[in-house]
């Protein structure tokens, strides 16, 4: 029975919106992570019909001393009448949901009669449209494998490379991210011998923007911060382009989402990077070892209303997680803003820093573009002459460009990248880079040329015990 209080104990704390359904399954144990979420989906999924079923059968109320909570109510019901029944031992919660397993069968083939429903899957909540034009994208580790390795790979698997949307075993390499592959949707990679072993990393296109734009260096001197790095995909995609050289120091305050963090970074196999459980806005930007950092990587906590889950759409009534209406969410914007400025304007006062690259997963100018225009202006940006980089070199060839109507100078538009979620076929997010002085960044085309370079080359010889994909 503990699994049906864990599983509506992450039903509480979606409702409390304490974060995305993805990230709140990553915090679960592993042992049980597969079978908790998985029922904790299909509730959801089920969520409307089902309250109403427990509302009518008068449950509840009834059994208010063993039915605690409505979450509680809504998982058990859920396998009394849309599985193979409550899995655990007879017990008083067991009994007191059998007690009226005829009233709750009664109720919700009332309510399919009432909705004309003909099958059980016509009652769930319909999904988000645009996360069916989302490609499934899988990003290399090339710290592990090279991408020819992982296309070869998956070739040999059967899938065939042409458009991901035009068979289940289509994919293709993406025109931005050298290291990014596209499949159809409905691919699926948890059990892949590949994903288990962190040799690929599913990471929507948008997410890999920012360490992209960054372009840490590759050498062994490098030093590289990410101000809050959890869950860690944007830290091992910085690790992978630096090649698994120089420092990268991985700042995470959240003890949860810290053990989240060292287990992405031990799956992946990032050797240079050193997790610290420290809130980055406590650092001294003058410790000696991270006043050496030339780069820094802030993709602080947002509004998420960028964020096209293909699970978060069963949230509420499908709105996006964390959005708010009228002046509670200019209010929620507004804060968030703040901290955001703080982020980037403590960023600033690191001494070696020479490129900095803010990013957000929403598609609101407050906290995107008039953000980036009061860290211009900020004494931060001004005493070590901090500019925004230009387009040649952050992303030059993608098209969506920042908002001129959220700018105090509109041509610093061109500087910065957006991704709509509805004609980008990717999640929202918007990128800026920050460049010191006269500061030379390293364009995406010299990236590329770095990467293919890795490629033709392979990566250095590894100990005959990595697993490998076979």
């Amino acid at each position: 029975m503990n699994f049906y209080f864990d599983a509506s104990k992450v039903l509480d704390r979606l409702d409390a919106k304490q974060g995305s359904i993805k990230g709140v399954l990553a915090t679960l144990p592993d042992k049980n992570r597969a079978r908790t979420a998985a029922l904790v989906i299909e509730t959801l999924k089920y969520k409307a019909v089902l309250s109403d079923v427990i509302t009518a059968s008068k449950l509840l109320t009834e059994e208010k001393k063993k039915i605690t909570s409505l979450n509680l109510a809504l998982v058990l019901v859920h396998d009394v009448l849309l599985s193979s029944g409550i899995q655990a031992g007879d017990g008083p919660v067991k009994q007191a949901i059998l007690r009226h397993k005829t009233r709750l069968r009664s109720e919700f083939q009332r309510i399919k009669v009432k909705r004309g429903a003909k099958s059980d899957e016509e009652l769930a909540c319909p999904s988000d449209e645009r996360a069916v034009r989302i490609p499934r994208y899988v990003r290399v580790n090339t710290l592990l494998w090279t991408t020819r390795e992982a296309i070869r790979y998956y070739t040999e698997k059967g899938f065939q490379i042409s458009d991901p949307f035009s068979t289940n075993k289509a994919f293709a390499q993406d025109e931005h991210i050298p290291d990014l592959l596209l499949f159809n949707p409905r691919a699926q990679f948890h059990n892949d011998i590949c994903y288990k072993t962190g040799k690929i990393i599913l990471q929507d296109k948008a997410s890999c923007f920012p360490a992209t734009v960054l372009a840490p260096p590759s050498d062994e001197h490098g030093v590289v911060i990410d101000a809050t790095a959890a869950p860690g995909n944007k830290t091992s995609h910085l690790s992978a382009l630096m090649g698994g050289k120089g420092k990268l120091y991985a700042f995470e305050r959240d003890k949860r989402r810290f053990s989240t963090l060292k287990t992405m970074l031990v799956k992946a196999t990032c050797k240079n990077v050193e997790a610290v459980n420290v809130d980055f806005l406590s650092i001294d930007p003058l410790t000696p070892k991270y006043a050496k950092a030339t780069h820094i990587l802030l993709d602080p906590s947002c509004s998420g209303s960028g964020i096209v889950n293909r699970l978060d759409h069963l949230l509420e009534t499908g709105k996006l997680l964390l959005t708010f209406q009228n002046e509670e969410q200019e209010e929620r914007l507004n804060k968030l803003a703040t901290f955001q400025l703080m982020m980037i304007k403590h960023a600033m006062k690191f001494p070696s820093a020479q490129k900095i690259v803010y990013s957000t997963c929403s598609i609101h100018a407050t906290e995107n573009e008039r953000v980036v225009c009061e860290a211009l202006k900020s004494e931060e940006a001004q005493k070590e002459n901090f500019k925004l980089a230009p387009r040649k070199d952050v992303l030059p060839q993608w098209h969506r460009r920042g908002l001129r109507e959220g700018l105090d100078s509109p041509e610093h538009a061109s500087s910065l990248v957006r991704c709509s979620p509805d004609s980008d076929a990717t999640n929202g997010f918007f990128v800026s880079c920050f460049v010191k002085g006269t500061q030379v960044t390293h364009s995406v085309d010299a990236l590329r040329t770095r990467k293919r370079k890795h490629i033709d080359e392979g990566p250095k010889k590894r100990a005959r015990t990595e697993t490998t994909c076979t």
